[in-house]
């Protein structure tokens, strides 16, 4: 049995202000009042997990326990079969503290160099968390492929280089409307809300 969210109030584990507004829109309807991390001025917690559910546990524990209110983290990135699921759990470190993507896209095209393999991922895993303890995992995955040069300019992180399966534009092409239709984010958050949310 999944555990309700009942709370007027749910802090987001992130300082990631993209982040913030993507998660805003898909839970506006069940969720009154949302904070982040960051307006909190929480600290970010280091992710020395080795799975997306772990660092998502992680991080959502982390707020629970430092602001004593339900907080929800995610922890997402792009996974490329022909680089053993990299850059994975480190999506974001690829960016570096400049959390430069044009960088860390650059260094997957490069990895990638001539392989005909350009399947690739987006996974996402939403973890829950009570300032008891308890915590609910969630995963959304979107399957598609590397394309290359970039394409659009919406979004953020990687998304100008992916294009997910059943389409020809890549999330960066596409309204925030429609990635969130199909996007990995999305995907988790409707298990969530299923399971969570009245």
């Amino acid at each position: 049995m999944k555990r309700k969210f009942k709370e007027d109030k749910l802090v987001l584990a992130t300082h990631n202000s993209g982040k913030v507004k993507e998660i805003g829109r898909l839970l506006a309807p069940y969720v009154q009042e949302f904070v982040s991390a960051g307006e909190l001025g929480l600290s970010e917690p280091e992710e020395t997990g080795d799975t997306f559910t772990a660092n998502a546990i992680l991080k959502a524990q982390a707020a629970a326990q430092e602001s004593g209110q339900v907080a929800l983290a995610d922890d997402s990135g792009l996974s490329v079969t022909a680089l053993n699921g990299e850059p994975g759990i480190y999506s974001a470190r690829w960016a570096g503290e400049d959390k430069d993507f044009g960088a860390a896209m650059q260094q997957v095209h490069d990895r990638l160099g001539d392989s005909e393999d350009r399947s690739a991922a987006f996974i996402c895993v939403l973890a829950l968390a009570w300032p008891d303890g308890h915590v609910e995992t969630f995963e959304g995955r979107a399957d598609g492929q590397i394309i290359w040069p970039l394409r659009g300019d919406e979004g953020f992180g990687y998304d100008p280089m992916f294009e997910p399966e059943g389409h020809d534009r890549t999330f960066a092409a596409m309204t925030i409307e429609e990635k969130q239709a199909i996007s990995h984010r999305a995907r988790a958050f409707a298990k969530m809300v299923e399971n969570c949310f009245e």
